[in-house]
């Protein structure tokens, strides 16, 4: 058997990961086109298109497994770089003010705007949006269809979410960083080096989607609910830590990147096999074994998905180009804003006539345009905007 090729030149400890900035960039852009395509599936949403599309179904359910767990493993390695230049107590101020700060301002500014529409949409409300903001104040949740109240985080679960691993990744990293940890990382370390020795750790991902998820099955960003979702991610989030705090790792993950690219083929095409299998013979919906492979298939997508993008952004992306700085501190606000912009835009596009294929272009790219403009106008420049973005 021939050796595994060496590894790809892998940063030092104090390296920039441009890679990992690119990366973020990436996948929030094409957030904006996934919550776009989300007016045109069948699976409900804040407004809705009465033209759906299959085949845009499929490539958003490819890419639901894919784009927030990069994120958070992407958020993960941010914090090992993070916890390297500031105290514990440094680090959890600055998660504050980049975190929470922007979240309460989101959910008094930014998402009750989608409420309002939305409530417009469906018809539950006709009035001026002065007249629907004093809903907010209720603080009644919002449930999904648009029911409930108009209190929420919708897309800001995110920042939530990010806030909370930042405070419990503190004692986390009190264990990596002491003798014992230490001697796990090592153990880790030998792993990797074995081909594809990085993916056996799926098992983390499987285990927790057949404890917890076996009383909090569904996904609802909702947090006090949503057990199994939150510890998925979180494990991502420690993951991409662990597997960022030393250059060894981002080394073998390169080298090993054609094994990581083969297997998340594999478990691409085993995951529309499944589904057209069930598709064919129904009865296999309420079949345990079918649900537990399709299952377990899912984490095993998710997590070799996230690797073979790591690995290939390494090394192809990790390079400095003076825009990357510029698009680095927009991309958070562009987060920020993008879903509200989405259902506005959306709102009133719809009532075009613009069919499918023309309305997700000019939504998409719209509100592509309406948030860049946003940010560039109303947020960059002005110091006391700048903080409730989450900017310096």
């Amino acid at each position: 058997m021939q050796p595994i090729a060496s590894p790809a030149p892998a940063p030092t400890l104090t390296q920039r990961r441009y890679d990992l900035d690119w990366l973020r960039v990436i996948a929030i852009v094409i957030l904006l086109f996934y919550h776009t395509g989300m007016i045109y599936v069948s699976w409900g949403w804040h407004i809705q298109s009465q033209q759906t599309s299959p085949l845009l179904e499929d490539v958003m359910r490819w890419l639901h497994h894919w784009r927030m767990p990069l994120l958070f493993f992407i958020s993960g390695g941010g914090t090992y770089f993070a916890l390297r230049k500031r105290t514990y107590g440094g680090y959890a101020g600055e998660r504050f003010r980049r975190l929470f700060l922007p979240l309460v301002f989101g959910m008094f500014v930014i998402v009750p705007p989608q409420i309002y529409y939305e409530w417009l949409f469906r018809g539950r409300f006709s009035g001026s949006y002065t007249e629907f903001y004093p809903n907010v104040f209720g603080f009644q949740p919002y449930e999904d269809g648009g029911t409930g109240g108009a209190f929420s985080w919708h897309h800001l679960w995110f920042v939530a979410y990010l806030f909370w691993y930042s405070l419990l990744t503190i004692p986390f990293v009190k264990f990596i960083r002491s003798a014992r940890g230490q001697r796990l990382v090592d153990r880790l370390e030998g792993l990797v080096r074995r081909p594809g020795g990085v993916m056996a750790l799926v098992v983390l991902l499987i285990g927790n989607d057949l404890t917890l998820g076996h009383f909090f099955p569904d996904q609802t960003h909702a947090l006090f609910n949503d057990w199994a979702y939150f510890v998925h991610n979180l494990l991502l989030f420690w993951l991409g830590y662990v597997l960022t705090s030393r250059p060894v790792f981002i080394g073998q993950l390169t080298a090993q990147r054609r094994i990581l690219l083969l297997s998340t083929l594999f478990c691409t095409i085993l995951l529309y096999t499944i589904r057209a299998i069930a598709a064919r013979y129904p009865e296999l919906e309420d079949n345990l074994l079918a649900s537990l492979i399709y299952d377990a298939n899912e984490n095993c997508l998710t997590w070799f998905s996230v690797l073979a993008t790591v690995a290939y952004g390494h090394r192809y992306l990790n390079v400095n180009r003076p825009i990357l700085s510029h698009l680095t501190e927009a991309v958070y606000p562009f987060y920020i804003l993008h879903q509200t912009v989405i259902v506005v835009v959306g709102f009133y596009l719809l009532k075009t006539g613009l069919g499918m294929v023309g309305g997700y272009l000019a939504v998409s790219l719209l509100s592509f345009s309406v948030s860049v403009g946003i940010y560039l106008l109303l947020i960059r420049p002005f110091r006391w905007v700048r903080p409730l973005f989450g900017l310096k």
